[in-house]
């Protein structure tokens, strides 16, 4: 599997692209070409197109969670498809993969729409839509994990807004927030977006999911940003437990918890332009 950061907070050193606080992932896997989160603007684009990365042949659009920040460029994508039939050029329909809440409207910090601009119904006149709460195998060897189970008592315990559900509006837990796993012929590749309902749970859920409990390698947004001191230090002791030679923290995981996180495993640097390929 082969991993290329096409959107983050930051760029990678002497790497003259594109970057934004959201995310956006292109991964290869066997013949398999998959698209997870689209940022908040079309820069993922732009910066695939100065990588030579073509996202007029992907077979899966996979969405982590409904924020802006990792929807925000549905938009144009839909748009380079769209012009690319009309130009008449090979594309392939990508199908996407999602939690059925993903595209509900969120609101958060007193904006009226936090989630998605593009609903489902509007997807799904372009491209293959498959919801789902459950586990999803892309590949034989990357599966979406649907809804994560939350099992410990440090994180994921305070909402994010409201979500706005068809007949009432609550507090909005991101029961959406998911993640992928790459099940190597070493041990697990933990693949998230912003990790709402907490990396150290999407961690426990991947095992159990994948049947293995060696963990490789941590790459996403683990949500922490000005973290309570018993996340923190409940997200330290389960790492310790891990030991993990290195991770890749990155998106909404602030200075502080990088740090906090360093003490215990090394933290790689990470950004747009950053290739990583396990076998």
């Amino acid at each position: 599997m082969k991993l290329t950061i096409l959107v983050d907070n930051n760029t990678f050193i002497d790497r003259y692209f594109f970057s934004e606080p959201a995310v956006s992932y292109f991964i290869e896997a066997g013949n398999k070409r998959i698209l997870f989160d689209v940022g908040y603007s079309d820069i993922f684009i732009k910066n695939a197109q100065k990588m030579k990365i073509d996202l007029l042949n992907l077979d899966f659009l996979v969405i982590s969670h409904g924020h802006i920040d990792h929807t925000g460029g549905l938009e144009p994508l839909i748009k380079l498809h769209t012009e690319a039939i009309l130009e008449k050029l090979d594309i392939n329909k990508p199908t996407v993969i999602a939690h059925p809440d993903a595209f509900l409207t969120k609101m958060d910090a007193g904006l009226p729409e936090a989630g998605s601009l593009i609903s489902e119904e509007k997807l799904s006149r372009h491209y293959n839509m498959k919801l789902s709460k459950i586990p999803v195998w892309l590949t034989d060897k990357i599966v979406f994990l649907g809804e994560i189970e939350r099992k410990n008592d440090f994180e994921a315990n305070s909402p994010n807004g409201k979500i706005v559900k068809p007949d009432f509006i609550e507090d909005d837990f991101l029961s959406d927030d998911s993640a992928l796993v790459y099940k190597s012929e070493n041990g697990l590749i933990i693949i998230t977006g912003c990790s709402h309902s907490g990396i150290c749970n999407i961690i426990e859920y991947a095992k159990k999911v994948c049947k293995d409990d060696r963990i490789i390698d941590v790459i996403g947004g683990f949500h922490l940003l000005k973290p309570s001191q018993k996340q923190m230090q409940g997200t330290l002791d389960y790492m310790k437990n891990l030991n993990l030679k290195k991770m890749y923290a990155c998106h909404c995981t602030d200075l502080d918890s990088k740090i906090a996180l360093s003490k215990i495993v090394k933290i790689e640097e990470v950004g747009v332009g950053l290739s990583l390929e396990y076998k």
